[in-house]
C-alpha cells in the first residue's frame, strides 16, 4: 500500500499516529527503548484527556500507525478491556493527561544516560555545554521514587509537571519523562536531553573540574535554542523520510 493510499484510510487521528509510530521505531534504532516496556503517548482532544499510546508490551522497532490504541484517561473501565494498555503506562500517562493539559505528548524511557543521572545523589543536569544549557531551569529532579508507576504513583509524578516551563523530570532511580507539544517538539527534546547526560555523565568520568555557564548565559542558550526555528519539526520529518525508504510498514 502506498502512502497516498495509506492516508486515504479511514483510521482515526492517521497523521498523529504516524508520526507517533516514527518516534517509537527511531527511539529504538537509538538503543533508548527497554525490552517491550516504557511508553509514549499523544492527546488528540482539546482538553488531553484522549490519548494515542503503544499497545501492551510490543516492541518499540515493530510498531505501526494501526497498532495505537486510543485511551481516555477519564473512562475507569480502561484496564478491564481486551486491548488494556499496560497498568505502568495506564497509571502514569492517565494521570499526566488527566491533571496536565498542557503536556499534549508525554514520552517515557530508560535510556542508559538518563538513567545514570537519575542515579546520581544529585540528579539534577548543570548547564556545561549547549545541550545542557537547553534545560537548564526546565526540568525537575523527582527524588521520591515510590516504585512501578501504577495509578497511586503516577498521581504523585503528575503533580510535578504542573509548571508549564518545566518540560523534563528527572525519575529519580527509575528514568526520565519528558513533555511537549507535539511528537516532534518532545522527541526532539528526549533525543537532546539523552545526549545532554551522556555528555554530563562522560565529563564526571574525567574527575577534572567542570566549565558550568553562569546562570545569565544558560539562561540565555535555553531561550535561544527555544526560539530556534522549525528545528524539532524538520528532525521528524527527516526520521519519516529515512522510514519511508527503508520500513514504510511503521506507516500502516
Amino acid at each position: 500500500m502506498s502512502v497516498t493510499q495509506l492516508k486515504q484510510t479511514n483510521l482515526p487521528h492517521y497523521e498523529e499516529r504516524v508520526d507517533l509510530a516514527c518516534a517509537f521505531r527511531w527511539t529504538a534504532r537509538l538503543n533508548m527503548h527497554e525490552a517491550v516496556a516504557n511508553h509514549f503517548s499523544l492527546a488528540v482532544n482539546d482538553d488531553g484527556s484522549k490519548f494515542l499510546m503503544n499497545p501492551n508490551q510490543v516492541h518499540f522497532s515493530r510498531i505501526k500507525a494501526s497498532d495505537l490504541l486510543l485511551i481516555d484517561a477519564n473512562d475507569p473501565d480502561t484496564m478491564n478491556g481486551p486491548n488494556a494498555p499496560d497498568p505502568t503506562a495506564w497509571g502514569l500517562h492517565g494521570a499526566i493527561h488527566r491533571n496536565c493539559a498542557h503536556a499534549r505528548c508525554v514520552m517515557h524511557v530508560h535510556s542508559i544516560h538518563a538513567t545514570v543521572l537519575a542515579s546520581l545523589a544529585d540528579s539534577t543536569l548543570p548547564p556545561i555545554d549547549q545541550n545542557t544549557a537547553i534545560f537548564f531551569r526546565r526540568h525537575v529532579v523527582d527524588s521520591h521514587y515510590g516504585g512501578l508507576a501504577f495509578e497511586e504513583e503516577g498521581e504523585r509524578c503528575s503533580q510535578l509537571l504542573h509548571d508549564p516551563k518545566v518540560k523534563v523530570m528527572v525519575m529519580g532511580n527509575h528514568g526520565v519523562l519528558v513533555i511537549g507539544d507535539s511528537v516532534a517538539d518532545t522527541f526532539n527534546r528526549l533525543y537532546y536531553f539523552e545526549r545532554a547526560a551522556e555528555t554530563y555523565i562522560k565529563a564526571l568520568w574525567t574527575g577534572r573540574p567542570l566549565r558550568t555557564l553562569s546562570d545569565e548565559i544558560a539562561e540565555k542558550a535555553a531561550l535561544e535554542q527555544e526560539d530556534y526555528p522549525g528545528q524539532a519539526e524538520r528532525h521528524l520529518a527527516e526520521l519519516k523520510a529515512i522510514l519511508d525508504e527503508q520500513e514504510p510498514v511503521y506507516r500502516n
